[in-house]
């Protein structure tokens, strides 16, 4: 993202740091002091896209409480594709290399030089949004900070502040608290991602004219069990088209198959609506965000593509398994629609799914099959104004 770590809040033109006392504002959880002469600000929050999502409102309160700090974000390159020239809190992105798990194990040799490396600069204060801390902690203790704060499960290593880690809490709230140990409470609550002149750009060379309202459908999931059926979705995306929607099916560099799959499914050759029905898979995340944005809903599992949408402020249809309404729901309704399948036990073997205890059983079958597609329409009709 930007140098600039004074991003709009919740209102148009505000700055993040505002002059309420952080004692009156809203806050999750308890607000630690905050750590004094700050500079430089290391986060933690490796994953996909959905886990950089999670954790984008934490870093704009940790922007807003230490604004003459620099943030650095520990994340893949994905998350450096999508933040690369964009404004928000974030200054910089450190792809992270692989590295060992297993911290009896030395240290590889890409792990040793990056490390290396972020301790050229002193680290003024370092936090975990990385999960229980097993691997998390240990890895960020490296760089010495002068403090550090993050979540901890039982038998993690510990760091200066800790925040007791449970596996069922919303993960955008996990990370606005542990922000809150770092003194930093929150100035927006739900994640958001700025738009640039070049997602616009970028979204009208792919799209050209579109007909009607465009609503953007998204398959996949990285984990099959989220992963709502084919033939659900192409029957959402019938309806669309028959209303005079133009739909638009998306999907990651390894979803070809299953966007092939679900276009084969939707009777739209060779008939007026053929030039409404289109595809686009692999895109760069400019591209994603400037097509989102243009979307007037997304449809889709629970995944990346529908946080970010949400992010960009696009109104969403999302299928949500029940133990990943709890970590991945979105807080608000007022533009969110949130289906939730119930099904508790893997639908092959009846191995229960709910406990985080457990080891996952080998199956991939899908959770969510059971949430009705009159559900998932009735609010796709809603959002649109449709009757």
């Amino acid at each position: 993202m930007s140098e600039t770590t004074t991003a709009p809040a919740v209102t148009a033109g505000q700055p993040l740091l505002d002059p309420v006392p952080a004692t009156e504002r809203p806050s999750i959880g308890p607000i630690a002091d905050i750590v004094p002469q700050v500079r430089r600000i290391v986060v933690l929050r490796g994953g996909a896209l959905g886990d950089l999502l999670y954790a984008v409102p934490a870093l704009y309160a940790l922007a807003a409480a230490y604004p003459a700090a620099e943030i650095t974000l520990l994340g893949s390159a994905l998350h450096a594709d999508l933040l690369r020239g964009r404004p928000g809190p974030v200054d910089e992105v450190e792809v992270l290399p692989v590295t060992r798990t297993d911290w009896n194990q030395p240290a590889q040799p890409a792990e040793v030089e990056f490390v290396d490396r972020l301790r050229t600069r002193p680290v003024d204060l370092a936090v975990q949004l990385h999960g229980g801390g097993a691997w998390s902690n240990p890895f960020l203790r490296q760089l010495n900070p002068r403090v550090s704060v993050g979540s901890r499960a039982a038998g993690a290593p510990p760091l200066d502040r800790n925040l007791a880690y449970r596996f069922y809490q919303n993960e955008v709230l996990r990370a606005l608290e542990v922000a809150g140990l770092a003194g930093a409470p929150p100035v927006v609550m739900e994640p958001r991602v700025e738009l640039t002149p070049q997602d616009v750009a970028a979204a009208d060379a792919v799209l050209g004219t579109v007909t009607g309202p465009l609503v953007v459908v998204h398959p996949g999931a990285n984990d099959s069990r989220r992963r709502w059926p084919a033939a659900a979705f192409a029957e959402i995306a019938t309806h669309c088209l028959d209303r005079g929607a133009t739909v638009l099916i998306i999907g990651g560099p390894s979803d070809h198959a299953l966007v092939t799959d679900l276009r084969s499914r939707i009777p739209a050759a060779g008939d007026a609506r053929a030039d409404r029905l289109r595809t686009l898979v692999g895109s760069d995340m400019s591209t994603l965000c400037g097509v989102l944005a243009r979307a007037a809903v997304l449809v889709g599992n629970d995944s990346g593509p529908r946080h970010l949408a949400r992010a960009v402020g696009t109104p969403t249809v999302g299928v949500f398994w029940i133990g990943n309404v709890i970590s991945a729901g979105p807080l608000s309704r007022g533009s969110d629609r949130v289906l939730i399948s119930w099904q508790t036990h893997c639908p092959v073997c009846g191995s229960d799914a709910t406990d985080e205890r457990l080891p996952r059983c080998p199956h991939g079958d899908s959770l969510v099959s059971t949430v009705p597609v009159a559900a998932v329409r009735g609010d796709v009709d809603e959002l649109l104004g449709w009757d």
